[in-house]
């Protein structure tokens, strides 16, 4: 009675030291996961900011009104028959007929109502408000429509923020350079990491490489289990990515719906596969370098 009481209690000790040691397998596991999906995260919303960064670029420009300001003598007729042909120019993406009374509601709204006071005649003209396509927006090009539109009869003016233009073109080339900069800093931060990360996993197993290698267990054997690991483990790490990103960008949606007009979803689409396929590249390169390394190490360098 007693043996199979010492026996039951050995059996109960050799079942908790088993659970305690796949807890800590589990925890360690776990938290290298959460480790790279928070890295891959970083670099998966820099990825969105940079592929969208176009997007975000052509939203602001072509918000730019050019507006033509007709001669007093011209009728609405004439306006609108212009305003008919300049939106089949290739450079245009949208044309808006000002009337009159419109300009002078507007205006009303700006100087106040007893603005025309001043005035024996209303001096608000006809006019069309073009808004262009981003790439005439540059200042070459820009120049050249301007040059176009001032030639068309009954044309007194072409009116536009030149100065918007102008900080618009030079703030989008630095926020480009900007973010370049920040997705390489972060792509060399996220391989360190998960360099660090993956090293700290496969050293805690260096006495099992080592005995394999003992046994006389070739480098491929040894390696092929690791990297199976390591690439799930990147797999399971961009998801978990992906999958955070994703809710948020879905609330992003639900508070600015507006914003996926701008954004594009199938380079949104590319970045997520991208991030994924970086999880499992780095994971897998990271390994590869640590297990050859650790096997190459002696018997007495694996205790330091």
């Amino acid at each position: 009675m007693d043996i199979l009481c010492i026996f039951g209690i050995i059996l109960a000790m050799k079942k908790r030291e088993k659970n305690i040691i796949y807890r800590r397998l589990i925890q360690s596991y776990l938290s290298s996961v959460i480790s790279i999906s928070m890295v891959l995260m970083l670099v998966g919303l820099s990825g969105l900011m940079a592929v969208n960064a176009r997007s975000v670029s052509d939203f602001f420009r072509e918000n730019i009104k050019l507006s033509l300001m007709f001669s007093a003598s011209a009728e609405e007729s004439y306006a609108k028959e212009v305003m008919s042909l300049l939106e089949k120019e290739q450079y245009v993406k949208e044309a808006r007929f000002i009337s009159r009374e419109q300009g002078t509601a507007e205006m009303t709204e700006i100087l106040g109502a007893d603005f025309l006071s001043v005035f024996e005649t209303n001096p608000i003209p006809l006019s069309v408000d073009l808004f262009l396509k981003a790439r005439y927006l540059e200042p070459d090009s820009l120049i050249a429509v301007e040059q176009q539109l001032s030639q068309i009869e009954g044309v007194e003016e072409v009116v536009y923020q030149e100065s918007l233009v102008k900080t618009i073109n030079e703030n989008m080339e630095k926020a480009g350079y900007a973010i370049g900069v920040v997705i390489l800093l972060l792509l060399f931060i996220s391989f360190v990491l998960i360099n660090n990360t993956v090293r700290l996993n496969l050293y805690a197993k260096r006495f099992t490489i080592h005995a394999m290698k003992l046994v006389g267990a070739k480098r491929s054997f040894i390696r092929k289990p690791m990297l199976k690991g390591a690439l799930l483990q990147g797999f399971v790490s961009g998801v978990l990515s992906v999958a955070i990103l994703s809710a948020g960008v879905y609330l992003v949606y639900k508070d600015l719906p507006e914003l996926f007009n701008i954004l594009d979803i199938t380079l949104v689409g590319v970045v997520f596969a991208g991030v994924v396929a970086l999880g499992v590249v780095l994971c897998v390169v990271s390994t590869w370098i640590i297990v050859n390394r650790l096997v190459s190490m002696s018997g007495d360098d694996i205790y330091y």
